[in-house]
């Protein structure tokens, strides 16, 4: 067979991304059609700087579900090597292709003759997986701790903030590589870390149903059970590892995450939330004296509900748009631990481990650096673009 035009290549690639298309083709048409009920993220597709963020993040975000998911978009096993693909330039024939096999390296073959197509697919799932959630977990530690330090102040805002302060004053790459370090991760601190920062979700739920719910005990207590049970088993699945210090609830344990992505996980929280209970505490100190804080106060209502749902509400805008900016931030520190190999296991087709793994030849074989190295910068200035246009309707409110 011989080599695919350029043309070619493009033409298969955008059939293999045929189900992100068709779904983002149906996001964007519900979206625009019912976006004046939609609140602030219908209002992103009145901002064209915002749709296209939105449009990038989307896809990404597509792609990596239906990789990981479904395993419907790459062409071959990410982890698989074949015979004289070694180094091949995009549109390479595979040697000796079998029945039901695909028969070309899209975007050509690596050092070790992996299909460098497949494992930037498979590598979005593993950024799409990891950054939001490691946010949005950041996040509820943040707030849960910014909300109190911010309405209360005194000693507990000093406290807070002293150690707040402590770790955002220590080098974050330094940081990272003591936290994800194999070595540390013998003396069980990583996990007694996730024992800590795992909780705050289900803090956060309990405050919240009990401020909001507190005067209706029946329906209080039913979301509150329901609630806390949900988290509670997730809780322990997360943190409860077999092989090491914390193993005490095997019987009830289904699920065990991979010790590479729980450490990077834990490290990106840890990181994160610092920064997120300064942003939380800062608006807190601003908002509360508003006029509508006060008429709360007058009305009786507790403080936590006051934390809550009076100010947390009015602080969404610049809250949402910092969420966006630091899942960027977490995307780039995500291939930076890659490239460095740390974290992460190395034939993991993650795409800070593909870009090192395509460098090192990168003056004669650019091809296998250069896609991954594409999409870690079309993701995250997707992210920035959507945070512009989130900022940009946010301020019409």
């Amino acid at each position: 067979m011989e080599p695919l035009s350029w043309i070619e290549i493009i033409g298969r690639i955008l059939v293999q991304l045929a189900p992100v298309w068709i779904s983002l083709a149906v996001i964007f048409a519900c979206s625009i059609r019912f976006k004046r009920r939609l609140g602030l993220y219908g209002r992103i597709f009145d901002s064209r700087i915002g749709m296209i963020g939105f449009g990038i993040v989307m896809f990404w975000t597509l792609t990596g579900f239906f990789s990981s998911a479904f395993d419907m978009i790459a062409t071959h096993d990410p982890l698989a090597q074949f015979s004289g693909m070694k180094n091949k330039l995009p549109g390479t024939p595979l040697n000796n292709a079998e029945a039901g096999e695909y028969a070309y390296f899209l975007l050509g073959g690596d050092n070790l003759a992996r299909d460098v197509f497949s494992r930037v697919i498979h590598g979005s799932g593993v950024v799409v997986l990891i950054a939001p959630l490691a946010t949005v977990f950041a996040f509820l530690a943040g707030i849960t701790l910014g909300l109190p330090a911010g309405y209360y102040g005194r000693r507990l805002d000093t406290g807070i903030s002293f150690v707040a302060n402590l770790i955002l004053a220590f080098p974050v790459i330094l940081l990272f590589y003591l936290l994800v370090n194999p070595g540390i991760r013998q003396t069980g601190v990583p996990q007694y870390m996730s024992m800590f920062l795992f909780a705050f979700p289900i803090v956060f739920a309990a405050v919240l149903i009990q401020s909001r719910y507190h005067t209706d005990p029946v329906k209080r207590n039913l979301l509150m059970f329901s609630s806390l049970a949900i988290l509670g088993y997730a809780y322990i699945n997360v943190i409860n590892t077999p092989g090491t210090a914390i193993s005490f609830l095997n019987a009830i344990d289904i699920f065990d995450p991979d010790p590479g992505i729980l450490n990077v996980f834990v490290s990106v929280v840890f990181v994160n939330a610092p920064t997120v209970f300064r942003i939380v505490r800062g608006l807190v100190m601003d908002i509360k004296t508003r006029d509508y804080v006060a008429a709360a106060q007058t009305r009786g209502e507790g403080s936590w509900y006051i934390m809550l749902w009076e100010i947390l509400p009015n602080a969404r805008g610049p809250l949402i748009v910092d969420f966006c900016l630091r899942i960027g931030y977490t995307t780039i520190l995500l291939g930076t631990l890659g490239f460095f190999g740390l974290g992460l296991s190395p034939e993991d087709p993650n795409w800070g481990a593909t870009i090192n793994d395509g460098r090192k030849l990168i003056s004669i074989y650019p091809h296998p650096a250069l896609p991954p190295a594409i999409s870690l910068l079309s993701l995250v200035l997707g992210l920035n673009l959507l945070a512009d246009g989130l900022r940009e309707e946010s301020l019409k409110d």
